[in-house]
């Protein structure tokens, strides 16, 4: 037994040899989690990314309304807090809208890292489905028709207190219609 334990002593690694083998892996996480990524092992839980933080201010329960349109919004976190969904009931330009719309970064299947952008995807009472990139901050909401910097885009402003946001949409070729969201609740 003493020769087993004396082999397995001079053949174990010294905490200076697992700690090289170990600080590659831990600097490419630590660079990761600082560029907003979510770093998991295999028995750890996911966490949401940072950049997911900027949906929080549309959390809640809206009015809709403008010369055009008018109804209600609701946004709320999927469980896991990776995506918020938003639930739509209005009526534009005369026609009744209603659907649902996730929102959060993107992360196809095979890939290591999420989209660099929030991207969301609609489905509706109408046959289309339509894809949004979003940007929010402190000052404004902007979404984008399909990709960021496409002529067809929403860009409003938020009140001091963050509870109305005053806008409008802007087509190619002009057009669009001016709305404005009221939060009713939390």
């Amino acid at each position: 037994m003493i020769g087993v334990l004396t082999c397995w002593a001079m053949t174990r690694p010294t905490f200076k040899e697992m700690w090289q083998d170990l600080w590659p892996f831990h600097i490419n996480q630590i660079a990761r989690l600082v560029e907003g990524e979510n770093v998991m092992t295999d028995n750890s839980t996911p966490h949401p990314y940072l950049g997911l933080k900027s949906l929080e201010k549309l959390v809640g329960t809206w009015n809709v309304a403008g010369p055009d349109i008018k109804g209600q919004v609701k946004f709320e976190w999927m469980e896991g807090g990776f995506f918020l969904i938003q639930h739509v009931d209005f009526v534009h330009s005369g026609r009744p809208i209603k659907g649902i719309e996730i929102i959060g970064y993107e992360l196809p299947f095979g890939a290591e890292k999420p989209s660099d952008d929030i991207k969301s995807h609609w489905f509706g009472n109408r046959p289309d489905t339509l894809d949004y990139t979003y940007e929010v901050d402190d000052e404004t909401l902007t979404i984008w028709g399909g990709e960021k910097g496409s002529p067809a885009y929403y860009k409003g402003t938020w009140s001091d207190d963050g509870n109305i946001n005053s806008g409008a949409w802007t087509y190619p070729g002009g057009g669009g219609y001016e709305s404005t969201l009221t939060r009713i609740k939390n």
